[in-house]
């Protein structure tokens, strides 16, 4: 049988804009809790959080801007993002997704790229000083007419040639009756959002959405979690990444629920607080957020026996912490999601009553209304069920394109309109999918193809280990040879010939890493992504090491 496998057909999807959706769920239970926003001490119901957005949307208008129009937020968590976030699609405009980590050359990139008319931006977090990062590009942003800078309102001095975002809002009319007309005219399949992909190499790549792509990713993640108006999702995970926006707040307002930030970027103390405090019956996270909050020293002060579902993603999650997260977090009917920001983002999803086995080994089945495949990288053809292959995604969330960038967009999607991940995949006979690496990080050791998943799972069994990579460095010998970074536990002192002695005669040979580093994290990105390229970088400087020369 063929390694292909397409979703349920029901329900149906939606056919309406973010807009309008938003307003039906907010006309069904105006006083339900919509938001709790802990660090900014904002709780909003359904009917209040209507009310701001079309306010803000009015003023957006009232700004000069037209629908189409591309408007940045760059920012942490908080309300005033979910608030930019349905204005902007109320008004028709293209909300830009800006990394916080980002940095003045990026900044100017992403800016340029896509011909931001405004941006919102927090003044500073922690050693990042937004504002100041802004004004260094005075002058080489042509497009940017508006800056507009997150502010308590009432609070802190003004910020010359920058208006506070309580002033934008206040500006707004919440019976503007222009949002309303403009909201009318808006189609379903009109670009709303754009978000950056973090590429290896290369600048970064403008993955452009629409209502459509993200509304129904939302309601189907929120219909695998099994969502109700009684549920409250604890959102640690940051908005500027499909996780927060879409699997995190789409998620919550088309079925209802409430919305939870325990703080603007993650603690797992704060996390903890929030579940405990709020009763939250639901928790995101990527696989660090969960080891982080599992092994603080306060755990097992906070009662966490509300928690019933949530979402593990962002990057492969370890089975034993899976495990953990299940037992220890009360998490019964925590799923894991898969999937990619140009699929909005995910395409498979494990459900509350997928058997545990298969929830801490695969990535569930394909999502309602989509199709997935998995093919030989080299001939395109689909390969056997239980065989690797690079896995593809076709459907209603598949990206609007690269925006300004035709090319890419062509060598992403192919004409029929399959979308190539890059993952390496394999499907069983029941269609559950694993991710069993990406293509890139497959590593050829004399011959041997070895995926790092199946190492680092391995590695994970350690009892002194907390967390693990594995990539592979360049050998003259064998071509590439494997090299883990762990994370030992805390207070564990963990020795190389330790792990050495652990994999032998468990492994097979090639698989027990030559190189083993200690190290007290690993290079990710601000949405939990492991940078497994930096660690390649690091190590094979450290190690002088080159395709044709060996340590």
């Amino acid at each position: 049988m063929d390694s292909y496998a397409k979703g349920a057909t029901a329900p149906a999807l939606i056919e309406q804009t973010i807009g309008d959706c938003f307003d039906a769920v907010a006309a069904r239970q105006p006083e339900a809790l919509a938001l709790v926003s802990r660090h900014e001490g904002v709780r909003l119901t359904y009917g209040q959080l209507q009310a701001d957005a079309n306010r803000l949307a009015s003023a957006l208008l009232r700004s000069g801007l037209v629908p189409g129009d591309r408007i940045g937020i760059w920012s942490h968590n908080n309300s005033a993002w979910l608030l930019m976030q349905l204005a902007t699609a109320k008004a028709g405009l293209v909300l830009v997704n800006i990394n916080p980590a980002y940095r003045t050359a990026e900044l100017e990139y992403a800016l340029n790229k896509v011909g931001c008319r405004a941006i919102v931006a927090m003044a500073r977090f922690k050693t990042s000083d937004y504002l100041g990062m802004l004004r260094e590009l005075d002058g080489q942003l042509p497009q940017l007419e508006r800056s507009y800078w997150i502010d308590v309102a009432g609070q802190g001095a003004d910020e010359p040639g920058m208006t506070r975002f309580s002033e934008l809002l206040a500006s707004g009319d919440v019976a503007d009756p222009r949002v309303a007309e403009v909201q009318r005219g808006l189609k379903n399949t009109d670009p709303i959002n754009i978000q950056f992909t973090s590429g290896t190499t290369g600048f970064p790549k403008g993955a452009t959405l629409t209502h459509r792509n993200i509304l129904n990713n939302g309601f189907f993640i929120g219909e695998c979690m099994q969502l109700t108006p009684a549920d409250r999702l604890c959102i640690p995970v940051p908005l500027y990444h499909c996780f927060g926006m879409v699997l995190g707040n789409l998620a919550c307002l088309t079925h209802g629920s409430a919305i939870v930030y325990p703080n603007d970027g993650f603690d797992p103390l704060t996390v903890l607080q929030a579940v405990q405090d709020e009763r939250c019956t639901g928790l995101h996270g990527v696989p660090t957020m969960f080891i982080a909050e599992l092994d603080h020293p306060r755990f097992a002060e906070f009662d966490l026996s509300s928690l019933r579902t949530g979402i593990m993603a962002g990057s492969p999650c370890p089975i034993e912490v899976m495990k953990r997260v299940v037992e220890q977090m009360h998490l019964s009917e925590i799923t894991i999601a898969y999937g990619m920001t140009e699929t909005s983002p995910v395409s498979c999803q494990s459900s509350t009553d997928t058997p545990l086995a298969k929830r801490v080994s695969t990535v569930g089945q394909v999502q309602p209304h989509l199709e997935v495949k998995v093919v030989d990288p080299a001939s395109g053809a689909m390969v056997p069920r239980g065989q690797s292959g690079e896995l593809c995604t076709r459907g209603y969330s598949v990206m609007h394109g690269y925006w300004g960038d035709v090319e890419k967009t062509r060598e992403a999607i192919d004409t029929e309109g399959w979308m190539h991940t890059g993952d390496l995949a394999t499907m069983d006979d029941e269609g559950y999918v694993n991710i069993v690496g990406r293509i890139k990080d497959m590593v050829i050791r004399g011959g041997e193809n070895i995926y790092p998943r199946e190492i680092e799972e391995f590695l994970y069994r350690h009892p002194q280990v907390q967390d693990v990579q594995v990539v592979g460095l360049p050998d003259a010998r064998y071509g590439e040879e494997l090299c883990a970074w762990i994370i030992p536990k805390p207070g564990q002192a963990l020795t190389e010939e330790a792990v050495h002695d652990f994999c032998k005669g468990k492994i097979a040979h090639y698989k027990v890493p030559r190189y083993i580093r200690f190290v007290a994290e690993f290079p990710m990105t601000v949405t939990g992504k492991i940078q497994k390229f930096r660690i390649r970088e690091a190590m094979s400087e450290e190690l002088s090491l080159r395709p044709d020369r060996t340590a």
